[in-house]
């Protein structure tokens, strides 16, 4: 029998007995306009809408799709939804399972299919990210052919965990993350729908506010959460889901963080003053609390790329390194892993030397710039490859650093108002005292030669 994302048997069963199904399975979409949040991709003529039989076939049939982002926010559900809604036959592969093998034989029967029953075949395929290359080259002759429309999801960045020639061949989907109120409207169904909870149980205002937290985006957590609240409830024989019975229920404290609001800018704050002070305990527990919370780990890693040049400049020259490779870490990996990432780069950078000595220095200068301390550019510095510039001076006299020794050309750089200006005054900590010394001798030679000529 070919895998099906889902049996006959399941179904059957859950028609029966909807108390079987975990909550986050009842409550699955059954058709595009009832899915939570991804309305850029919903729109009419959309791939996902044409999938699904909205739009013609032919030479503008729909092509594969690859459905990318983070664990809960809808890959699978809108797989199930387009193999609810199709006419079309409808596979399903894990990447987890299968192999080449597995491919090959349904490729086959899509061919056959086609041939003597006029029947297209979609292929789900989850986690592709997981396929070796040899095995993502097994699919491009069908999704070249159009032997099956490939639905692929994954959870990891598809320029890096896809082969080119696939992805060229295939529409690539960006899932976006699920808001609060996407959750909170798909909370609010589960408690009242028939599918669902069917109104036995209501849902306070601080439990309902911690269930959001705790989901941090995530669907399917949300409503498992929501569960396990609603089991621990009627349980005690009460009709309200309780914060207290919630965090009972899930084993997760509330934590006061509200990503809209104070907390959220009050926690941040927090823990980059804990990175500039050096205590790294403090800054990983404001991490901590970041994370739980669900805050987005890109905030995250834009605020240590901000401290990483604010509080340390060039006492460490890797700690700004350090915080970009962290912020392109957590972009193609996401929680969970993402907070091993953070720590680590909150970590090195809580532990580097300090210096505010590049945060001083171009506060100064833009100081300067806004009073209206510029003045012209010294014309041995102006552009002269233009027609007639020679004949205004531009570029006369100025003396090309890599033909003198040391490669430091004795000559004035700044305009005449501000030459001599020092804005950069470096520091002696970390890394940062071998640029003090360099910056000294470089003003000492610069100031040999005053302006030059022309």
């Amino acid at each position: 029998m070919e895998p099906d994302l889902f049996t006959a048997a399941a179904e059957d069963r859950q028609e029966k007995d909807p108390s079987s199904s975990p909550l986050a399975v009842r409550m699955r979409p059954r058709t595009l306009d009832e899915v939570v949040g991804q309305q850029h991709l919903l729109k009419p003529g959309s791939p996902l809408r044409r999938l699904v039989g909205e739009g013609g076939g032919g030479p503008a049939g729909p092509s594969s799709v690859f459905l990318w982002g983070p664990p809960g926010i809808g890959k699978t559900t809108l797989a199930y939804v387009v193999s609810k809604a199709t006419n079309k036959r409808f596979v399903e592969l894990s990447a987890i399972t299968a192999g080449v093998k597995e491919v090959r034989a349904v490729i086959d029967g899509a061919r056959r299919a086609s041939g003597g029953f006029g029947k297209e075949t979609v292929l789900f395929l989850d986690e592709i990210h997981r396929f070796s290359k040899a095995q993502q080259d097994s699919l491009l002759p069908a999704v070249e052919n159009r032997w099956v429309t490939l639905i692929a999801a994954t959870t990891e960045n598809p320029y890096f965990s896809v082969i080119s020639p696939l992805l060229s061949r295939s529409l690539l989907l960006t899932l976006e993350p699920l808001t609060d109120e996407d959750l909170r409207g798909l909370v609010h169904r589960a408690l009242t729908d028939e599918r669902g909870l069917a109104g036995s149980v209501t849902l306070a205002e601080d439990a309902e506010a911690h269930l959001l937290r705790v989901a941090g985006g995530d669907a399917r957590r949300a409503l498992t959460a929501l569960e396990a609240g609603a089991g621990a409830a009627l349980d005690k024989g009460e009709t309200e889901i309780t914060l207290t019975t919630l965090e009972e229920s899930v084993d997760r404290a509330a934590v006061a963080y509200d990503r809209a609001g104070d907390q959220h800018y009050d926690v941040a704050s927090a823990l980059i003053k804990s990175i500039r002070g050096s205590d790294v305990d403090a800054a990983l527990h404001y991490l901590a609390r970041m994370i739980d919370a669900g805050e987005d780990p890109r905030f995250i890693a834009r605020r240590l790329m901000i401290s990483a040049s604010e509080d340390i400049g060039l006492a460490d020259p890797t700690a700004l390194p350090t915080a970009v490779a962290a912020a392109q870490a957590v972009a193609m990996i996401g929680f969970p892993e993402a907070a091993l990432t953070l720590s680590h780069a909150t970590i090195a950078l809580a532990l580097a030397p300090k210096s505010n000595a590049a945060t001083t220095a171009i506060g100064a200068a833009l100081e300067d710039v806004r009073k209206g301390h510029a003045g012209p550019v010294p014309t041995h510095l102006r552009d002269g490859h233009y027609k007639g510039a020679a004949k205004l001076g531009h570029a006369q006299g100025y003396i090309y650093p890599h033909d003198v020794p040391g490669a430091i050309a004795a000559q004035q750089y700044a305009p005449d108002a501000l030459a001599g200006k020092r804005y950069y005054q470096p520091t002696r900590y970390g890394a940062e005292a071998r640029y003090a010394d360099v910056v000294e001798k470089v003003r000492e030679r610069l100031a040999e030669g005053g302006r030059g000529e022309g």
